[in-house]
């Protein structure tokens, strides 16, 4: 039997309800409307049921299977990132050492070592890789080349390596564990994006950057940033050390950042002509399209605790 800690399984328990309760609502939709299609719906639900499965799953078996997860994440990432990016022939040993940093990274989150977690990729990488690209010798469209690859690996690799971090942070909710760390970050950012999509549809008229996701309203974003800025003060106490009032400013945080994580990765996608940044997720798109949001909210929600509590 795993060891889950109360509040965590609770937590867990709470998300499959919701899934079973979305799942009955895709079906009575059907009965309804059983002409119209409703296939994007069945994926997205069907794709939702097993993300969970794997993260629960993976969450609860150690904290080592779950750092080589978010590796393996960030790989993918990565990988799906550099897929749509155009890249210079030259760049493909460029983009070896560029994969390398992951492992590295992780090495830090394994071990703890919480200063070289921080300035490995802003500061190594930032400064070895360059000098890498100059011994391949094509100076043609090195700017661009080298900030894209180094972009790349800030948002896929250290962004992504903050919610690993998080289950190695010393336990101060004994309800919760690291766990609860990782299931309230998730949980709010993901419930974020469908607030501001919800409040968007029932009272969207002023939309904010139309040339960038003309289906992002004012309305839909305060709505959301309220809604989820209320739940996560709820939750907070219970999934985490943060206070009631604490959980409050977590939640605007998270809604606020979520929001900016969106529209960054729909402003690459458009410059680049494209609807989705992958296929790995039926009904969602690719790995980025899923964790767009995340790539901002899980660095600023763990310098944000990581200040505040250790």
């Amino acid at each position: 039997m795993f060891d889950i800690p109360l509040h965590s399984l609770y937590m867990m328990l709470f998300v499959v309800g919701l899934l079973i309760i979305a799942s009955f609502a895709r079906w009575s939709i059907k009965r309804k409307k059983p002409h119209a299609d409703h296939t994007e719906l069945k994926q997205r639900i069907q794709s939702w049921w097993w993300m969970i499965a794997i993260l629960f799953g993976i969450l609860v078996a150690s904290d080592t299977v779950s750092i080589v997860f978010f590796a393996l994440l960030s790989f993918l990432a990565l990988k799906e990132f550099f897929s749509i990016m155009p890249t210079r022939q030259a760049d493909r040993r460029i983009l070896l050492w560029a994969y390398l940093a992951i492992p590295i990274q992780y090495y830090w989150v394994a071990t703890e070592w919480y200063g070289m977690f921080l300035i490995f990729i802003p500061i190594y990488v930032f400064l070895f890789l360059p000098m890498r690209a100059v011994f391949v010798g094509e100076t043609s469209g090195f700017i661009r080349s080298l900030g894209t690859i180094h972009w790349a690996v800030m948002l896929s690799v250290l962004c992504i390596s903050h919610i690993a971090y998080l289950l190695q942070l010393p336990v101060k909710n004994e309800q919760a564990g690291g766990l609860g760390l990782v299931l309230f970050l998730i949980f709010i950012t993901q419930f974020n994006d469908v607030c501001q999509y919800i409040w968007g549809k029932t009272l969207g008229k002023h939309k904010i950057i139309p040339k960038v996701s003309p289906k992002k309203t004012w309305e839909g974003f305060i709505g959301g940033v309220i809604t989820v800025t209320i739940i996560s003060g709820m939750l907070a106490p219970y999934l985490t050390p943060l206070t009631t009032g604490q959980g409050f400013i977590a939640g605007a945080l998270i809604a606020i950042s979520g929001f900016i994580g969106d529209v960054v990765i729909s402003s690459v996608k458009r410059d680049l002509a494209i609807k989705d940044s992958g296929t790995l997720i039926p009904g969602h798109g690719g790995l980025l399209d899923r964790v767009d949001s995340l790539i901002y909210t899980a660095p600023l929600f763990f310098h944000f605790l990581y200040y505040t509590h250790y």
